[in-house]
């Protein structure tokens, strides 16, 4: 027996005992006003939501707010006459000069203003990095109050790569100049279907 297979067995002979983990239904948030919350957070983070009834609102606002003559590239077929569809065959370089994605989110966390995202709702995994704005449809009842609640929904999830996105790309430096779409998108917005 070697050094290496000695130390395997000794650790594995000093294995702590096995405990259940601790109860955390106590953090559990509140579900009333759960979207109110959630658009009042994210406008904190600097992000805008707005609470739509349609696709057709977030056509109108997409119109609205974005410079529409620029590149913009969706998952959402509802949305292919106005922006290019993406596709996860596509090379992802080709997105460099991405305007606008719009993708849609799974669910948002009302206490900090994250929405979760997955490989599967990117389209590409680099599309919500490096474009220059950011937009994310989700359903108003797939907000969730806390952190508790989002982990419980996506622990026992099958993805590849996923992750929380929290507002437009931002840094400060020691002076506290603060500083929108260093390293992501300049601006973030979601859209909150009724």
């Amino acid at each position: 027996m070697n050094t290496r297979e000695k130390i395997l067995e000794a650790v594995l002979k000093n294995q702590p005992p096995i405990t259940m983990l601790p109860d955390i239904s106590m953090f559990r948030g509140n579900n009333i006003d759960s979207v109110q919350q959630y658009m009042e957070v994210f406008k904190t983070i600097g992000g805008s939501s707005y609470l739509v009834n349609d696709i057709a609102e977030v056509k109108a606002l997409i119109n609205e707010h974005f410079d529409v003559t620029k590149r913009i590239v969706t998952t959402l077929s509802e949305l292919n006459d106005g922006a290019e569809l993406l596709s996860a065959t596509v090379d992802p370089h080709t997105y460099e000069d991405v305007e606008l994605a719009i993708i849609r989110g799974h669910f948002c966390v009302a206490e900090n203003g994250a929405v979760w995202l997955t490989e599967e709702m990117m389209g590409q995994r680099i599309i919500p990095y490096i474009c220059q704005h950011l937009a994310v449809v989700i359903s108003a009842e797939s907000i969730v109050p806390t952190l508790h609640e989002a982990y419980e929904k996506i622990g026992a999830g099958d993805y590849g790569f996923g992750g929380f996105i929290g507002g437009p790309s931002k840094t400060a430096d020691i002076e506290q100049a603060l500083v929108l779409g260093a390293h992501g998108p300049l601006t973030m917005t979601v859209f909150i279907l009724k």
